[in-house]
């Protein structure tokens, strides 16, 4: 389990700059030292989680922030294929969005997203609602293990009769 200011991984799925570099940077200040890898659209999302191409080493994050309006393949499709992915769908997906319509923060959560944050405008509210994400997602939340269907594999799971 992830939680109690232990390291997790994070992936951050932004195709703008400035707001993963403002990311980056509001975890970096951060009291936990948290890898983020950064990847710039949809299909390089799906590359990652997948262990694809250049990605062949990448780690399972422990938490994905996911924009929505990204190039190749737009957040809606990510979040579809990690939340019916049976290796990926219990990786925490917390939507990272300028969009507040309420048309998109519904159609998200009806596809499994864990949690929806519109984007903050001004730069210390951007920093804030970041350091906030952070500390309760990774802080206090209990996170599923990153290895897949660990929970299956656990002590104590073992479905056949003790002898």
């Amino acid at each position: 389990m992830i939680g109690s200011g232990k390291r997790a991984e994070i992936l951050l799925v932004e195709d703008n700059p400035g707001d993963a570099r403002l990311a980056q940077e509001a975890f970096r200040e951060s009291e936990r030292v948290n890898p983020i890898h950064i990847v710039r659209d949809g299909v390089a999302a799906m590359a990652f989680l997948h262990k694809e191409g250049h990605y062949k080493d990448a780690p399972r994050p422990d938490i994905i922030l996911l924009d929505l309006n990204l190039p190749r393949k737009d957040g809606r499709e990510v979040l579809t294929e990690i939340k019916g992915d049976a290796d990926l769908k219990r990786i925490p997906v917390v939507i990272l969005s300028s969009s507040c319509d309420e048309g998109d923060i519904s159609k998200t959560y009806d596809l499994h997203a864990n949690c929806y944050i519109s984007k903050p405008v001004g730069l210390d509210e951007f920093l804030k609602a970041i350091r906030l994400l952070e500390a309760f997602w990774l802080g206090i939340a209990k996170l599923p293990d990153a290895t897949p269907n660990a929970q299956q594999n656990a002590p104590g799971n073992d479905r056949r009769p003790q002898v």
